[in-house]
This record gives structure tokens, C-alpha cells and sequence, in this order.
């Protein structure tokens, strides 16, 4: 069988980069190697932790919250039911996908793919068979896989990466989580909210360390206010598999030795670019020091028609990150000249407050030299978030001193994955900060937050602080 375009991996940059090349009128193949599509985003990543998060906000609420609002009776929790809901919402979303690559004419391959040369892939598939395909362009979309430290041996019943901890048969009683970034907050939050003990082990001296300090430090007392215990600029020297439980050894700052013992260990520092037997070698391509795929600003590799995206590339290992830039490999294929903003790629931690920023960091404002100007407004200032019972967190505003230009908008509060969106609509048509707070926001909403924040920004002067 001979395509137009091939896209090997299904995740969402794989499965939007399908639909664009079909779209745009390509005979196109896509090549999963599991038996679902969707990826890790859908099958064990971004959907099922989200369905796990709301599932434990939810019970996290009705524990603590809902006497305050009038609401009396006891709550009990079953763990397994909410394991199962969470395998229902991914069902869903991936026979989602299988309907669009009907609807867009899409041909799907089970099985692994790899480079015979450059148009020409061979997929091995489950029944021992291997079928060849010929392809005109080829966009590799294979996505990544939990990283690990050398010394620790991810057994996968107590030493687990993400993938176990979104499928636990039982509720633990502790657990530690190994990294403080993004997976290791959000799903040491889960636990946390249903009653497991946990803390954070994070090398570098704040969490989240990719996003602006601030966010870091309010995300950490409020997490800490939950029960979270967190160990920073502590580096886990052991971690030893005690049968029913883990013993982890650790030296803090001060080189003193920190010993806990839990029952599971969430290993969570960070995710590496997959290309396993992918046969890049046949083509001549070869990965960086990081296991990435070089690229040039066209997204193709060293060998013409053959494109790579996602989280084999550089870049924010980001699932929408991803799709910008399969819609825009399709869209050069067609021969149009389409463009992405990587500085307006937004980053979002789903834990409750939720986090989110995109644009400059004010340590990056410090590092450029660049002359800013600050706004910040709380939440606790909020109608809105008075009436939810939802004020902790701000929206914190950067503009430049000279023209008011925003350079970056840094948020921590409620539906914060959503507010950040308006950021990044103002900054991708270069509004300033007085534009925004010059704009009717409805009332009483949390985006009048970000109004606020852009008054303080300008001239100091918010309407309700």
C-alpha cells in the first residue's frame, strides 16, 4: 500500500497531524503500536489523570467543604469505582479518535513501526506478521516515556512510574513522590485528597521550577495545607523494594541523610523522547544528547520527507505543543506557510488551585535585563471566588516599563487553565496591559482577576484592592 503521508504514533500530536494532512487532501496512514490510539495523552497521561483530579476534588470538597455550604451527610469513599470512572472517560476519548480516523478516511496499522529507509515502513505486528508500507512523507509522533534515575529499579508494583499510579487497585496508605515538577504534583495531589500520606521529594529547591517562582511557592503552601509533606533541594541517593513497602534514602542541603519508608514510590523526573527500534539508524538519522530528533525550522529531520513533532523534538514536552506542530508539518506539506509561537505555548499544572503561565518569567525579565513593570491581584479580593470558597491564588501580570506590552501573565486560582487562554490571545496580537483593563469582563467572574491584575500593572491602580 503507497500514502501520501504517514504519521507513526497516535498521540495528539500524531492523530491531529493525520486529520490536517487528510483535511488538506493526502491519502494518509497513521501506525499505533498498542491496541487503543490516542497515545499516552489519552491512554495513561493528560485524560486519565485529569478524570482522576476532578474525581478527588470532588471528594476532597465533600469531606471539607460542603458542610459550609449547607450540605450535611456522610461521605465514604470507593476507590475502585473511581478508578473505573476514570477507565470509562478514556475509553471514550480514544473511540473518539477511532470515529475521526474513520470520518477523515484514515488508514490505521496496528503495530510497531519502523524505518526500512526513508519511504518505506515496516509494521510488526502483535501476530508475529510484518507488513511494509510505502510513504512519499513520513512525520515520526512516537511521543515519550517516563524517565528514571540510574539506581532505581522501577519494578512497577511499588517502585512506579505515572502509569502505575493512574491504575492503583487500592487506595495507599503513603506515598512518595520522586520529582516535584507537573505528573509529580498533580498526582501526589490525588492521593493526598483521598487520605494517602504523601511527600514530595524535589532536587532543586522549589517545585514546578520551570514556572515563574511565585506560583511555586503558592502552590506549595497551599498543597502543604492539605497534608503534603515536601522535601526540597533533597536528592534520592537509594530506593530499595521491601516487598510491601520502599525504603528511600535521601541528603538534604545541609548533607544530612533523610530515611522514610512508604508503601509506594511514584517516581516522577521528568519524561525522555521515545524512539525505540524505530530504525533511525536505516535512514541515517541520529538523536542528540537528550534523545531527541534534530529538526529544522520546518520540522523535517535530515532526511527529506521524513518530519518528527512532539515530544521527540526539542521543546516543552506539552501535548498541545504537540498538536501546533503537527497541523503545521501538514499544513508545509501542502505547501502553505503556517507559523507557531512557541514563547505563547502556555504550561498548566491541573492540582486545585490550578497553575498556569505563559510568556516571560520574571527571573527570565531579571536574567534579560529587560525593564518591567508588575501587577498582581488575589483571588481572595474576588467576588467570585468569595461566592466558591475558592481564594487562594493571584494572577500576576508582567508588562514592560516603557510600552506596556504584556510579557507574560503567571496565574494561580480557580479554572486557571482556562483564564490563561485570554492571556494568550492578548499576547499573541501584542496587546499592553491597559488594553485588557480597558475591556468590559463580565461580573462576577474570575477573569475580572485578570483585569485587576492588568490595573495594578498599570499605574497601580486596581479597582477592588
Amino acid at each position: 500500500m503507497k500514502f501520501d503521508v504517514t504519521v507513526i504514533g497516535s498521540g495528539p500530536g500524531g492523530y491531529v497531524a493525520a486529520i490536517r494532512a487528510a483535511q488538506l487532501g493526502f491519502k494518509t496512514a497513521i501506525i499505533e503500536r498498542y491496541p487503543t490510539l490516542g497515545g499516552t495523552c489519552l491512554n495513561v497521561g493528560c485524560i486519565p489523570s485529569k478524570a482522576l483530579l476532578d474525581s478527588s476534588e470532588h471528594y476532597f470538597n465533600a469531606t471539607h467543604h460542603f458542610k459550609e455550604h449547607g450540605i450535611d451527610g456522610a461521605v465514604s469513599l470507593n476507590f475502585p469505582q473511581m478508578i473505573k470512572r476514570k477507565g470509562e472517560v478514556v475509553d471514550q476519548n480514544v473511540q473518539g479518535i477511532a470515529f475521526l480516523m474513520k470520518k477523515n478516511k484514515i488508514t490505521v496499522y496496528h503495530g510497531h513501526g519502523s524505518f526500512a529507509d526513508a519511504t518505506h515502513i515496516d509494521i510488526a505486528k502483535d501476530d508475529g506478521t510484518t507488513e511494509r508500507i510505502e510513504s512519499d512523507k513520513v512525520i515520526i509522533a512516537t511521543g515519550s516515556k517516563p524517565a528514571s534515575l540510574p539506581f532505581i529499579n522501577i519494578d512497577k508494583e511499588r517502585v512506579i512510574t505515572s502509569t502505575e499510579a493512574l491504575s492503583l487497585k487500592e487506595l495507599p496508605k503513603s506515598m512518595a513522590v520522586i520529582g516535584g515538577g507537573v505528573i509529580g504534583v498533580e498526582l501526589g495531589s490525588v492521593y493526598a485528597r483521598l487520605g494517602t500520606k504523601v511527600s514530595v521529594i524535589e532536587y532543586l529547591d522549589r517545585i514546578i521550577a520551570g514556572m515563574d517562582k511565585d506560583l511555586g511557592k503558592e502552590l506549595m503552601k497551599t498543597m502543604k495545607r492539605d497534608g503534603v509533606e515536601f522535601h526540597v533541594s533533597t536528592g534520592v541517593t537509594a530506593v530499595e523494594n521491601k516487598g510491601n513497602s520502599v525504603l528511600i534514602t535521601a541528603k538534604n542541603k545541609k548533607d544530612e541523610e533523610v530515611q522514610m519508608e512508604v508503601e509506594y514510590c511514584l517516581v516522577s523526573v521528568g519524561r525522555k523522547p521515545y524512539t525505540d527500534k524505530l530504525g533511525l539508524e536505516n535512514i541515517g538519522i541520529s538523536v542528540d544528547d537528550k534523545g531527541r530528533i534534530p529538526v529544522n525550522e520546518q520540522l523535517q529531520t535530515s532526511v527529506p520527507g521524513v518530519y518528527a513533532i512532539g515530544d521527540v523534538i526539542k521543546g516543552a514536552m506539552l501535548a498541545h505543543k504537540a498538536e501546533e506542530e503537527g497541523v503545521f508539518v501538514a499544513e508545509v506539506l501542502a505547501g502553505q506557510h503556517p507559523h507557531v509561537n512557541y514563547h505563547l505555548i502556555p504550561g498548566v499544572v491541573y492540582t486545585w488551585p490550578e497553575v498556569a503561565g505563559v510568556g516571560h518569567t520574571e527571573q527570565e525579565l531579571k536574567e534579560l535585563g529587560r525593564a518591567y513593570k508588575s501587577g498582581k491581584f488575589p483571588f481572595k479580593a474576588s467576588g467570585r471566588a468569595r461566592a466558591s470558597m475558592d481564594t487562594d491564588g493571584f494572577i500576576k501580570v508582567l508588562a514592560d516599563k516603557e510600552t506596556d506590552e504584556i510579557l507574560g501573565v503567571h496565574m494561580i486560582g480557580p479554572r486557571i487553565a482556562d483564564l490563561i487562554a485570554e492571556a494568550v490571545v492578548a499576547m499573541e496580537y501584542r496587546a499592553s496591559a491597559e488594553d485588557i483593563s480597558r475591556m468590559s469582563h463580565a461580573h462576577p467572574t474570575y477573569t475580572e482577576a485578570f483585569k485587576e491584575a492588568c490595573l495594578a500593572a498599570t499605574d497601580s491602580r486596581p479597582i477592588h484592592l
